[in-house]
């Protein structure tokens, strides 16, 4: 935990030249030399530390995002009614409660964060992911299923999402689209690597200790940020939970609720793009069980490309075509029939989806002018309102498609092509109210 800096007298308070509303460095190993306090200095920018940072806020990603980007073939693999039998809307309870504890955690986090204790949630996180796999790969019935992958594991990764989004601002300014991107791709890797690993060893180990594997290689990446990530000030208070002034602030609460609309259907993809090609017999299940690890590797790039190309023509002017190019094609899904068509429309549909995952850090960045206010005007908006997205996406398609075959999948992706392509003309909306109807205008 990282320690006041000592006056010249040596007691707890800085010295009085210091301006109390300006952020103070985090200094360890200084306790016996008196040290002289440091105003807020600009972002590197760029440099070893600085990517040191973005490699550790992969890891991170890596081990939140990427295990919900996972869940799909949980929810395949669930659907076999190997371990209990339940519709596929109480399966997805799973994962909708994972993802709205990632977010909802997150609203407590980032005055946890802002008192310094960065590391001690980046240990948390990791120690309670890892105790939440072990229990995973125990159970037996629902409801242990939902405690231990739904709760323990949900609140882990909300401990290490905050903490990635909070610190890439204070090593980056100019080039803050691409180090979110590249940080944000993580999610991705994680969504390619752990399906993979997960259907390869559950055949040959078993369920359970494929969970077990899993669990110890969360563990044993998310050493990677403990070592290396480290604040570089620490704030003079702890944020607000609420900003009562974004309340009036319409271009914020239209881009929260934009947000919440695309995750809706941004999260019909992500629970059921394994189940989706096993059911109507267009793959068989070894390659189903890959449909999430080919949406995850487009997603990589999803989140890196549009992200860098933001900070040359504005956040606005990419996630608004980009989410109206996803529900687009969540409508074309409604009409595979063929393997081919089936991996081509889930590489575009993780490609363009990426930008929901990636960009909204960097709009909050473009709609906050008072910096001060922006981590609580992130965790109002993650923890508020965009968390409500995780739990009627899933478990709405799974009400949709039914119980009884055949099943009702032309519903479920209708019913998902219209909540993002209807956020991406919301986005668009906001692109006008701040930038005008000029086509070269960043915005």
């Amino acid at each position: 935990m990282e320690e006041k800096l000592p006056s010249a007298s040596g007691s707890d308070t800085v010295s009085p030249g210091v301006a109390k509303d300006k952020l103070q460095p985090l200094r360890e190993n200084e306790a016996a030399t008196p040290a002289k306090p440091t105003v807020h200095t600009p972002p590197p920018d760029g440099g070893l530390i600085a990517w040191l940072h973005v490699l550790g806020g992969i890891m991170l990603f890596f081990n939140s995002w990427g295990l919900l980007n996972t869940f799909g073939v949980y929810q395949a693999y669930y659907e076999s009614g190997v371990m209990f039998d339940r519709s596929s809307s109480d399966i997805s309870w799973i994962g909708a409660i994972q993802a709205y504890l990632v977010f909802m955690v997150g609203l407590f986090v980032g005055p946890i964060y802002d008192r310094g204790y960065f590391k001690s949630l980046i240990v948390f996180g990791c120690l309670a992911i890892t105790f939440g796999h072990m229990m995973l790969s125990l159970c037996t019935t629902y409801w242990q299923v939902v405690l231990a992958q739904g709760v323990v594991v949900g609140i882990g990764a909300g401990c290490l999402f905050v903490p990635c989004a909070s610190i890439m601002p204070t090593y980056f300014s100019s080039k803050l689209g691409l180090a979110m991107g590249l940080a944000s791709s993580g999610s991705s890797l994680g969504g390619v690597i752990y399906p993979i690993v997960l259907s390869r060893l559950v055949d040959r180990l078993g369920f359970p200790w494929a969970v077990r594997v899993i669990g110890f290689l969360a563990f044993g990446t998310l050493a990677i940020p403990i070592a290396v990530l480290k604040m570089r000030f620490k704030a003079p208070k702890a944020r607000a939970l609420l900003d009562y002034s974004a309340l009036t602030d319409v271009p914020y609460l239209l881009f929260i609720f934009a947000t919440m609309v695309g995750f809706t259907g941004l999260n019909v993809a992500v629970f059921y793009v394994s189940f989706y090609p096993l059911n109507k017999g267009i793959t068989d299940s070894n390659l189903s069980f890959y449909m999430v690890a080919i949406f995850n590797a487009a997603s990589i790039f999803g989140r890196i490309v549009p992200n860098a190309m933001s900070d040359k023509v504005g956040p606005f002017n990419i996630i608004a075509p980009c989410a109206i190019i996803t529900g687009v094609a969540l409508f074309c899904m409604t009409a595979v029939r063929h393997a081919a068509e089936d991996i081509v429309l889930t590489v575009l549909i993780g490609f363009f989806s990426g930008v929901f995952i990636a960009m909204p850090p960097v709009c909050f960045s473009a709609l906050t002018k008072d910096r001060s206010k922006l981590g609580t005007r992130i965790g109002m908006g993650f923890g508020i309102v965009i968390a409500i997205s995780m739990l009627i996406g899933g478990p709405a398609a799974g009400g949709i498609l039914g119980t009884k075959e055949p099943l009702n999948w032309t519903g479920c992706w209708v019913y998902a092509g219209v909540f993002a392509t209807v956020s991406g003309f919301m986005y668009a909306v906001i692109r006008v109210m701040r930038s005008g109807f000029g086509l070269k205008v960043k915005g």
